[in-house]
């Protein structure tokens, strides 16, 4: 009787509730609200907004809806750009003006800090804004032969649905990207493997973009004449990937620029495989490296750890300063690129790169690998709980760590640990619109020993 009273008070899906009024917004970039002593997050909804919306999932403590009518709109509310917008699950914030955007996340950096890390930034970084639209140079599309239709659909999954969107445009791509949709349709719609290739993966360089087409059997003789005749007539590189991301080879051009993009301010120039990680965003990358070094202040003759440091994104700018620098990384792949960058931009001899299990990190394995000067550190989402923990106490560790972040909470989590328990001074943190549209929120932060 209990059981069936508790699940009485819940709206029934679909029900209609309102009217709410919407507080901010969540991580995933939902407005919060609350009816009925439970929080609601509206999908659709922005802050400061009177709506109406309809439930799609109801829990004990709370509900998840869509926006039905905006009785009151925000001023910061504007017309989406892309007409996908809605339908897609690429982008969750058209409808918030840029700017705002950008400030939003902010105060979510702000509110993650203190709430979960009981810390606040002695300074406020201004926020890094970078080109709204076309600034996606990676994405990995998702290909479905539909046979009911006799067509094909290329893009990313529709919204909380494993269904790939019916997309003809992506305003967050490169236009030259972006028009390559349609076409890609009708060439994958024309292949004998149509229905064995699942997935198409896009890495845009300085100087070439290559699409990988991860195919589950060979394509036959005709099918490569197709390829081959696609790739010349809209200029790009086609890999063809039949297994895991190291088996992906280049098929058509062989020969051509390379793969890579600049860091200009450094004359440093990155190669790079494209089912390699690199930041989605090459434009704002180049921000980031900027100020992550401004902050970091690299000086010759100083040793600085670069911990989850990839293909050397960080590490050959730092180098080029005059610093040592050692880089740590899990990924044999990607140290084997980052030797390889290191050697290509002629600093090898200030860079030494170790293949390491950060997320296993311990005081005696920090202490084993001698005195750093300062540390960067540019973990995934997960954080980096285990090195921050293994942080040496007093005149045996960093005195200066910048820390890049693209996840708040985790960022949140570890400057606790390096404020409280370390002791070291939250200098500074700001956002960088890294994932314009989005509610993807990537930081950087400077702490210093107190």
């Amino acid at each position: 009787m209990a059981r069936g009273a508790v699940t009485a008070r819940r709206p029934p899906i679909c029900a209609g509730i309102g009217p709410l009024i919407i507080e901010s917004l969540d991580h995933e970039g939902r407005g919060v609200a609350r009816a009925g002593g439970k929080v609601v997050f509206v999908d659709g909804a922005l802050p400061g907004e009177r709506v109406t919306a309809r439930i799609l999932r109801g829990k004990p403590s709370f509900d998840s809806a869509q926006v039905e009518s905006v009785l009151r709109g925000s001023s910061y509310r504007v017309t989406p750009r892309c007409r996908h917008f809605g339908q897609c699950g690429g982008c969750s914030l058209q409808h918030l003006d840029p700017s705002a955007q950008v400030a939003a996340k902010q105060r979510i950096l702000e509110d993650n800090l203190w709430h979960i890390g009981r810390v606040r930034a002695e300074t406020m970084l201004r926020a890094v804004y970078g080109q709204p639209w076309e600034y996606r140079h990676r994405a990995r599309l998702s290909v479905r032969y539909v046979a009911k239709k006799a067509g094909v659909l290329v893009g990313f999954h529709e919204k909380r649905s494993s269904y790939v969107a019916d997309m003809r445009s992506c305003e967050v791509m490169p236009r030259r990207i972006s028009d390559l949709i349609v076409p890609l349709r009708e060439l994958v719609g024309r292949l004998s493997i149509r229905e064995r290739l699942p997935q198409i993966e896009v890495a845009c360089g300085d100087r070439v973009d290559v699409l990988v087409l991860r195919v589950l059997e060979p394509p036959s003789p005709a099918d490569g004449a197709l390829l081959r005749e696609f790739a010349d007539r809209h200029g790009v590189q086609l890999w063809l990937q039949p297994k895991g991301p190291d088996s992906a080879r280049p098929f058509h051009p062989l020969e051509g620029p390379p793969l890579d993009y600049r860091l200009p301010e450094s004359g440093i120039s990155m190669p790079f495989r494209p089912t390699e990680f690199t930041q989605v965003n090459l434009p704002l990358n180049r921000i980031l490296v900027r100020r992550a070094l401004q902050l970091l202040n690299p000086r010759p003759g100083e040793r600085i750890a670069d911990f989850f440091c990839g293909l050397g994104n960080f590490a050959l700018p730092i180098a080029h300063r005059g610093a040592s620098v050692v880089g740590y990384e899990g990924s044999v792949a990607l140290l084997d690129r980052a030797q390889a960058n290191a050697r290509h931009n002629g600093l090898e001899a200030a860079v030494d790169f170790l293949v390491s299990d950060l997320f296993q990190a311990t005081p005696g394995w920090i202490e084993g690998q001698g005195y750093f000067d300062k540390w960067l550190v540019d973990p995934p989402r997960d954080g980096a709980v285990e090195l921050v923990k293994s942080l040496p106490h007093g005149e045996g560790g960093p005195r200066r760590i910048v820390y890049v972040s693209c996840n708040p909470a985790t960022l949140a989590r570890d400057a606790g640990i390096l404020v409280h328990v370390k002791g070291c001074r939250l200098r500074a943190a700001g956002v960088l619109n890294m994932f314009p549209h989005t509610s993807h929120v990537e930081s950087v932060a400077l702490f210093e020993r107190a």
